[in-house]
């Protein structure tokens, strides 16, 4: 299954109010949980949070209702929130493949680099994320396959780690370069209002077979950019929750952003960064498109 958090502007929840609704997606269509369920569950992390028993009954519903010939809303006229609204906790993963590491110049340490980023950050697919000018002019992509938590995990093996991932999607780890190597931690530089686009859905653990071996890529501006795969990373993402659930609980709606690929815009001669009216598609195979428009002022 694929679900995804859409504003109706048509249809506001209230006079002059739109707000995001949780949806099932299906092709271009959207199935508006609160269209078949008086009690839905407002967003994913009240469906995550209410346990395995609720996701059963939302997807037989769901799946009721589309037998059953029910009429779904075109995504086209609807608006994207964040794949992940109220996220427990944000946590990136640096330096997770070896080719960004390099190009970075930035020693890979024998465990993990783990840092959060806040939620301010959180975006919407085909968003505009903008930023002034005076902070920063060295504004980078950074492709990463997202993982969300399903159920609690505290010291899980490594081969039972994914049976506690709900699902996953794609993120857009954008990034202050400048900012990033002049602080000793990372996360203000990759927290900057909207720096966090994920979507356009989540995408339900059992429509990915291995997510070690996905196709990761970002163009700019038609330009492709990064081209590789997350066969690539340097731990798992069994690894990295192993590692991450031995010292705190990962509650369920966690995201784990699990790290970029080679090819940022930093590494390059001469230096690419998003500019104004860039647009960047960051996207991961089996998961998604996730498209930013940039503006700088």
């Amino acid at each position: 299954m694929r679900f995804a958090h859409l504003i109706d502007d048509a249809h506001p929840t209230s006079p002059g109010t739109s707000r995001a609704r949780l949806a099932v997606v299906v092709g271009n269509g959207a199935l508006f949980l609160d269209e078949i369920l008086d009690d839905a569950p407002a967003d994913l992390q009240e469906l995550l949070e209410r346990g395995d028993d609720e996701f059963a009954r939302v997807k037989a519903l769901s799946d009721a209702a589309l037998a059953q010939g029910v009429e779904l809303t075109s995504i086209s006229g609807l608006t994207h929130a964040s794949a992940v609204l109220r996220p427990p906790q944000i946590i990136a993963i640096g330096l997770n493949y070896s080719a960004h590491s390099s190009e970075l110049n930035v020693k890979a340490d024998a465990a993990p680099t783990v840092f959060s980023l806040w939620p301010n950050s959180l975006s919407g697919h085909d968003g505009t994320t903008a930023w002034p000018r005076s902070l920063s002019e060295s504004i980078d992509y950074e492709a990463e396959l997202g993982v969300i938590i399903g159920t609690p995990a505290k010291n899980v093996s490594e081969a039972d780690a994914l049976d506690y991932v709900f699902g996953y999607t794609v993120v857009n780890d954008i990034t202050a370069r400048d900012i990033q190597f002049s602080e000793t931690q990372w996360s203000r530089c990759k927290s900057f209002d909207g720096f966090t686009p994920t979507g356009p859905t989540v995408v339900t653990r059992d429509e990915i077979a291995d997510p070690q071996a996905l196709h990761v890529s970002t163009r700019l501006d038609g330009h492709l950019m990064q081209d590789s795969t997350t066969g690539l990373m340097v731990r798992s993402v069994a690894k990295l929750i192993a590692h991450l659930s031995r010292s705190a609980t990962l509650l369920p709606g966690t995201l784990i952003s699990t790290g970029s690929p080679g090819g940022a815009g930093y590494s390059r001669e001469p230096q690419v960064f998003l500019r104004d009216r860039s647009t960047v598609t960051v996207a991961v195979e089996g998961v998604g498109e996730l498209t930013t428009h940039c503006r700088m002022h």
